[in-house]
């Protein structure tokens, strides 16, 4: 197939370096978006007297029979890959010449490879968005689902790793729900500035023609026009944009993964994962492995390569366009099947959990974890906090010692370390005093929980 520039030249290119050059192996994914945008400019043309009513009917056609063509057959651009065809936009207006004949060429007046490149990027990630949008809430929905049915489970809170205080599963489970809340306004955010119409800038100093790029805009339903056309054809940022919401998205789904691959050790033993995403071991045979989410943990290193090769790719290159910005694709197609596959795992993973209820009841009731009310029962009697801290912590000292719980230790004990302790430190020290305790908004008490519970569900409405 003959290159959309050949004019100029009189040798062949050399066919490793047609190989290097070539990108319709990967930008294939475009052809969607390389359609959607040209039936948009063949209308911008008509509009601009350029084309008449029938020559924009006859490429509106050629163009919609290409789409569908490929759709019911997308070896089509296998062929094109054959055939050294050097991207989809050359591919696809080779198509169309080939199906309408000459009127063919002249949909590419005005338009560069350039702002037609941006404008499929730009078409390509807003639906991309909206995708990872609407798997992060599947997610949401089966944390909240987890949860909804564990909201008298309590299981230790931990710091540093060790553990701390006593809080509800649910509770923990939720603060997942928010950091993926924060996700989706990210990539929400980024969809406002990718939102933006590039098409009508050309090579990168506008058109001679007389495009309406508000029209175009409109029929391609973004939200407005790029004020500036040398930045229109080179800015990658939205790209960058998404891949780091994108990394943030996977870093949470990685602290996930690492919370429960830990909580499904042996030594916790507060969860079980279900034989759908677990594997065995190849030489012992009692092994149960969370590979689902040892591959998530892992995968998430992958989205950060792609970001810092993207930001690396950008960070020197001159306006306007250069070639450089043809590897802004692969990176961003592999975080878009990546962070999509670890998502939609995720939620599998969590479908198939099982929650070790008494397990984790023993464990919330163990080491010391309601230390922290015990100091919190000293301040209600009148005792300044730093000194409850120094009792309480001599009082585990003394437990710890003879082997004993806080609340296995005697009255009379209590007695030698405060003679402000009563009766009632033992309710003060049981575990549901600890959960309900910590009735401020944004608390583990079980009431604040179920706020949380009806708040997280109402933002999946």
């Amino acid at each position: 197939m003959s290159k959309l520039w050949g004019g100029r030249f009189e040798g062949e290119n050399d066919a490793l370096f047609a190989r290097f050059n070539e990108s319709l192996s990967f930008d294939r994914r475009l052809w969607r978006a390389d359609i959607t945008g040209s039936l948009a400019y063949a209308e911008g043309l008509r509009s601009a007297g350029v084309l008449s009513a029938e020559e924009a009917q006859q490429i509106r056609e050629g163009l919609q029979s290409i789409g569908k063509d490929i759709e019911a057959n997308p070896t089509l651009l296998d062929k094109g890959v054959r055939d050294g065809v050097e991207d989809i936009h050359s591919f696809i207006e080779g198509e169309l010449v080939r199906r309408v004949g000459d009127v063919g060429k002249k949909l590419h007046a005005g338009r560069s490879r350039n702002d037609q490149v941006a404008t499929d990027v730009r078409l390509f990630t807003r639906d991309a968005i909206n995708t990872l949008i609407t798997h992060v809430c599947q997610v949401q929905k089966t944390l909240v689902s987890l949860a909804d049915a564990h909201q008298d489970v309590a299981i230790p809170g931990y710091t540093h790793l060790q553990k701390a205080q006593p809080v509800l599963l649910a509770h923990h489970l939720l603060a997942y729900f928010e950091m993926l809340e924060r996700d989706k306004e990210r990539l929400q955010d980024a969809l406002r500035r990718t939102n933006r119409l590039p098409l009508g800038s050309g090579a990168l100093a506008g058109t001679n023609y007389p495009i309406d790029r508000e029209l175009l805009c409109q029929l391609l339903h973004f939200d407005s026009i790029t004020a500036n056309s040398m930045d229109a054809v080179s800015d990658r940022d939205f790209v960058s944009e998404v891949i780091h919401a994108a990394s943030l998205i996977m870093m949470h789904l990685s602290r996930l993964s690492e919370d429960f691959i830990i909580f499904a050790s042996t030594e916790f033993g507060l969860i079980e994962m279900g034989d759908a995403v677990s594997t065995g071991s190849s030489i012992m045979p009692q092994k149960k492995n969370p590979d689902a989410l040892e591959l998530i943990r892992g995968k998430t290193g992958r989205v950060y390569g792609n970001l810092m090769s993207l930001l690396t790719t950008l960070k020197g290159l001159p306006l306007c366009y250069n070639k450089d910005m043809q590897e802004d694709k692969e990176p961003l197609f592999d975080t878009l099947d990546t962070v999509n596959d670890c998502l939609a795992v995720m939620s599998i993973v969590l479908q198939n959990t099982n929650i070790r209820r008494e397990q984790a009841k023993v464990s919330a009731n163990r080491d010391y974890l309601n230390a922290t009310e015990l100091a919190d029962y000293l301040v209600h009697k009148g005792v300044p906090f730093r000194d409850a801290h120094g009792i309480a912590g001599r009082a585990v000292l003394h437990a710890v010692s003879t082997g004993q719980q806080l609340e296995e230790v005697s009255l009379d004990t209590y007695k030698t370390f405060s003679s402000l302790i009563e009766e009632d430190i033992f309710e003060a020290l049981s575990l549901p005093a600890a959960l309900e305790g910590k009735a401020v908004p944004g608390g583990t008490a079980p009431t604040q929980v179920k706020e949380a519970l009806k708040r997280a569900k109402q933002l999946l409405t």
